[in-house]
């Protein structure tokens, strides 16, 4: 997809239900999932766990140029929404676009409270989107995350 200047489309992020992927979606939306933090992060673990076809689970699916670079995924637990998954494909790194497919994350959750288990090195970035350690640090399939959380607003 490029438009007429030969410039590829800009990056969009669009959210998805489980039943919205679609076959080929879901294939690359869980290959990309495994890659990095499978394979990259050579941290075998049960990816698939039965919350993504959850009726409120939420897939947010970042596209560049045709090509699925990034996800994250947001659970409903009921009193806030759980934030995971957060992934951008290894050649797409450093150009902005997580921040672009957390910013949409924020924008779904908008008013409620929102959690995740940021990887400990992430942890002030996600601060940067008003979360806050709820406690300490905990080794995670060999990963050292940080519970956090962003209270609900209204």
């Amino acid at each position: 997809m490029s438009d007429a200047a030969g410039r590829g489309a800009a990056p969009r992020v669009t959210a998805y239900s489980f039943d919205e992927l679609g076959p080929r979606t879901a294939y690359a939306l869980w290959r990309l999932r495994q890659h990095v933090f499978v394979v990259e992060q050579a941290c075998p673990y049960p990816d698939l766990d039965g919350r993504d076809p959850e009726p409120g689970t939420r897939h947010l699916l970042l596209e560049d140029d045709g090509a699925l670079v990034g996800c994250l995924r947001l659970l409903d637990d009921g009193d806030a929404l759980r934030i995971g998954r957060v992934v951008v494909a290894a050649p797409a790194r450093g150009r902005g676009l997580a921040r672009l497919l957390m910013e949409e994350a924020m924008r779904v959750v908008g008013d409620r409270p929102a959690r995740l288990d940021a990887q400990l090195g992430l942890a002030e970035w996600y601060a940067s989107f008003g979360f806050v350690a709820t406690g300490p640090a905990f080794d995670e399939d060999g990963i050292m995350h940080l519970p956090m959380a962003r209270p609900g607003r209204g």
